[in-house]
């Protein structure tokens, strides 16, 4: 538990209004990339030489931070909820607007304040940065009853791990082809794709949550090889092996 001494504005107070709150139903929706700091804002201009500034955490509305101006201190509660917010709580001085560094997937959550005057909720959502999408060649055939370059195709998969609350999805152009959702952490997504070999469209893999994109653009010569040049590729790795 960190407390800090702050001090008092003297002046004097010409109104106060007992009992009456700026009571805000809606609940305010925040996100943020994991890693980056965020700032939930009290909404207030300045603090008041009496006020009383609580934020609390989760549904079971755990205390991780306390402002008591008349008193002159700041306390953040960081060593609770298995030290999740460990060295990650700031108060804003002036404001009293909570502030989150370094911020984690388990700070996603409820967010509430409550002062003498207004009371606030935040429903903060954190994403996990998300993995470069790989492109792989999955197998491939040609037609036995055609020699039709036509008829040659190439078999991909487009896959990534350990990701949650993302979309994947194949792009031709701008235009998209096919995609996957999933919203459960951790998990292994893969999306399938069909080309011709010879095909020069450009394609490419998005994997997207709200906040961010990570995509891979797929090299069709690259990846995919026509049957007669897989088979002269296996022709001449032979020749070589015997010579």
């Amino acid at each position: 538990t960190l407390k800090i001494n702050i001090s008092k504005r003297i002046g004097i107070l010409c109104f106060c209004s007992s009992g009456v709150f700026a009571d805000s139903d809606a609940v305010k929706s925040v996100s943020v990339l994991e890693g980056d700091s965020v700032t939930l804002h009290s909404g207030l201009t300045e603090m008041m030489d009496d006020d009383l500034i609580l934020w609390r955490f989760g549904y079971n509305k755990t205390l991780i931070a306390k402002i008591d101006v008349m008193a002159g201190s700041i306390s953040v509660y960081d060593d609770v909820l298995d030290e999740r917010f460990r060295d990650r709580l700031k108060v804003d001085h002036q404001t009293g607007s909570l502030i989150i560094t370094d911020t984690r997937t388990e700070h996603t959550g409820l967010y509430q304040l409550q002062t003498n005057s207004v009371r606030k909720s935040f429903n903060l959502t954190v994403y996990a940065r998300l993995p470069v999408p790989v492109i792989n060649r999955c197998c491939s055939y040609c037609s036995s009853s055609s020699s039709s370059s036509s008829q040659q195709n190439c078999s991909l998969v487009c896959s990534v791990v350990n990701v949650g609350h993302v979309t994947l999805s194949w792009y031709k152009g701008n235009s998209l082809l096919s995609s996957i959702s999933v919203s459960d952490l951790s998990i292994s997504l893969s999306l399938p794709l069909e080309v011709e070999y010879q095909d020069k469209t450009s394609y490419s893999c998005v994997i997207n949550n709200p906040i961010s994109n990570q995509t891979t653009h797929l090299d069709v010569t690259q990846l995919c090889h026509t049957c007669s040049g897989t088979a002269a590729l296996i022709r001449a790795s032979f020749n070589h092996q015997i010579s």
